[in-house]
């Protein structure tokens, strides 16, 4: 399975922040800047990257409830639950 294509630019542009900002926090962590500020940006970064995981999460989630088995059978509520406890 891949991202579906609606989603791959939100999720491309939410890492690609996440990104700058994780530059931002290894900057400020070499400048010696005040913890409080770190923390702060740090902070951003993992909201960036939460919501990039759950667009992916979500992607991947809609395409198993539509895709079928070998048997022509869509994924069973316990295999979807399986799956989503992996990213725990």
């Amino acid at each position: 399975m891949q991202v579906d294509e609606e989603a791959v630019g939100a999720i491309l542009n939410r890492l690609r922040r996440a990104q700058g900002q994780l530059a931002g926090v290894i900057a400020m962590i070499e400048a010696g800047r005040d913890c409080k500020d770190v923390v702060t940006q740090l902070a951003a970064v993992s909201r960036a990257l939460d919501r990039a995981g759950f667009k992916i999460v979500a992607s991947g989630m809609r395409q198993c409830m539509a895709a079928a088995d070998e048997n022509g059978a869509p994924m069973s509520e316990a295999e979807l639950e399986k799956l989503f406890l992996t990213l725990a």
